[in-house]
C-alpha cells in the first residue's frame, strides 16, 4: 500500500516541485496543455502576485515512498469574503494520482488549513481566484482546453464525491460557429436593430492610450459582473498586472468597447486561443517560443471569450447579440471561424440565451464544489 504523507512545501524553494507535478498526471493525455512556467510562477510567488495582498495561501505535496503522487493549496481570500458577508476558504492548484486515498488527505490538508484560519466552508478549485482558473471541468473531456480554461482527468470527479463535496455552482462553456452567425439572417437583424435602437457602435481599443483604456476595462468589469454569484472585483493592482502580462498578446481588433453615445457602455475581450500553439511547448515559454505566439495567423483558428460584459442600464437590448456579431466579423477576417464563450455561469440568463441565440452549443461544463470545513 505505501505509507502517504501530506506536507506543507518548503516555499520557495520547492516551488518548482510544485509546478512540475502535473507532467506525472497527464504524460499520456493528449488533451492536456502544459501550462508555461513562466504563468505559473507569476501566479504563485507570493511577494509578486498582487493577489496576495489582500489573500493567503499555502501549498501542500502528498507523498507516497517518497515520491509525490499529488498537490493542492489552501488558500484565504480576504477580499472574497468581504464581499459576499461569509467564511469560504478555497482550494486549487489539485493534483493528484488515481488513488482515493491520496485524494482525501490532500482535501484533509486543506479543510484542517481553512478551518485554523476562522473559516466554515471549503469551495473550489479556484487556482487561485474566480478571476483565475476557475472550476473542474465535469463534462467535454474530448477537446484540448481553451486558453486559460481548466482541464482535469475525469476521476477527479469521483475523488471529489466520494470525499463528499457537492455541488455549489456549474459553469458553461459554448462552442460558436462563425458561418453560422455570419449566415444567418435572424441574426444579422436582430444585432444591428439592437444597434440601431440604442444608438450603439463599436471601437477596437485603443493601444497608444492603454492606460485610460484600462481605466473603462475596470469601470465596466466591476459594474457588469458585481451581481454575479461568487464575484469578487479586481483590485486596481491586480487588473494592472493582468494587463501587463496580456498586452503583448492583445489583438486590437478582437478587444472591443461597446459605446452608447460616445460612453462607454459594455466590454469584450476576446484572444486567439494560444493553447493550439502553447500545448507543443511542454510549458516552455522563453527564449525561443515567444515568438511563436506572436505568429499565430495562420496557426489558430480557434479565439475564446474571455470577458463580455455590459453595464446593467445598458442590458436586455440585444447589444450582446450586437457585440458576438462585431466579433464574429472581425474573427473571420483574421482566419478565425470557431469561438468559445466560456465561462458563464448556469443561472446567468441573459448570457445563456445570448450564446444559445447566436447559434452557440454548450460543449463544456464545470462545476465549483464546496463542503463543510
Amino acid at each position: 500500500m505505501g505509507n502517504i504523507t501530506v506536507r506543507k512545501i518548503d516555499y520557495p524553494k520547492e516551488l518548482k516541485k510544485f509546478i512540475k507535478f502535473p507532467w506525472k498526471v497527464y504524460q499520456n493525455d493528449k488533451y492536456w496543455v502544459p501550462p508555461l512556467d513562466y504563468d505559473q510562477k507569476h501566479i504563485l510567488k507570493k511577494e509578486k502576485n498582487p493577489f496576495f495582498k489582500h489573500a493567503e495561501m499555502d501549498m501542500f505535496l502528498a507523498e507516497k515512498d517518497g515520491e509525490v503522487v499529488g498537490r493542492i493549496a489552501a488558500i484565504k481570500n480576504d477580499l472574497h469574503n468581504e464581499v459576499h458577508k461569509d467564511k469560504v476558504g478555497f482550494f486549487g492548484f489539485y493534483e493528484a494520482i488515481d488513488d482515493q486515498e491520496v485524494a482525501d488527505k490532500l482535501f484533509d490538508a486543506a479543510k484542517e488549513w481553512v478551518k485554523s484560519k476562522g473559516l466554515d466552508k471549503l469551495r473550489g478549485p479556484a487556482s487561485p481566484s474566480v478571476n483565475d482558473v476557475y472550476g473542474l471541468l465535469i463534462d467535454g473531456f474530448e477537446d484540448y482546453s481553451r486558453l486559460m480554461m481548466s482541464y482535469n482527468p475525469k476521476y477527479y470527479i469521483n475523488q471529489m464525491e466520494n470525499y463528499g463535496f457537492y455541488k455549489a455552482k456549474d459553469l458553461y462553456a459554448y462552442q460558436i460557429d462563425q458561418d453560422v452567425i455570419l449566415k444567418s439572417e435572424k441574426i444579422t437583424r436582430i444585432s444591428k436593430l439592437a444597434a440601431k435602437r440604442a444608438k450603439a457602435t463599436v471601437r477596437s481599443v485603443n493601444m497608444k492610450d492603454f492606460h485610460d483604456e484600462l481605466e473603462k476595462v475596470k469601470y465596466v468589469f466591476n459594474k457588469a459582473w458585481q451581481p454575479n454569484w461568487g464575484f469578487v472585483p479586481f483590485t486596481d493592482e491586480e487588473i494592472e498586472a493582468a494587463a501587463k502580462e496580456l498586452k503583448p498578446l492583445v489583438v486590437p481588433e478582437l478587444t472591443i468597447f461597446l459605446e452608447i453615445e460616445g460612453e462607454t457602455a459594455g466590454f469584450a475581450l476576446v484572444m486567439p486561443d494560444y493553447n493550439l500553439i502553447i500545448k507543443d511547448m511542454n510549458g516552455k515559454l522563453f527564449p525561443f517560443n515567444f515568438l511563436k505566439l506572436m505568429r499565430w495567423k495562420g496557426k489558430v483558428d480557434w479565439a475564446r471569450i474571455l470577458i463580455l460584459g455590459i453595464v446593467p442600464e445598458h442590458q436586455k437590448k440585444g447589444l450582446d447579440a450586437y457585440m458576438y456579431y462585431e466579433i464574429t466579423e472581425r474573427a473571420m477576417k483574421l482566419g478565425i471561424n470557431k469561438g468559445e464563450a466560456s465561462w458563464i455561469l448556469e443561472d446567468n440568463v441573459m448570457m445563456n440565451k445570448g450564446a444559445e441565440m447566436m447559434g452557440g452549443t454548450l460543449y463544456k461544463k464545470y462545476r465549483l464544489y464546496e463542503i463543510d470545513a
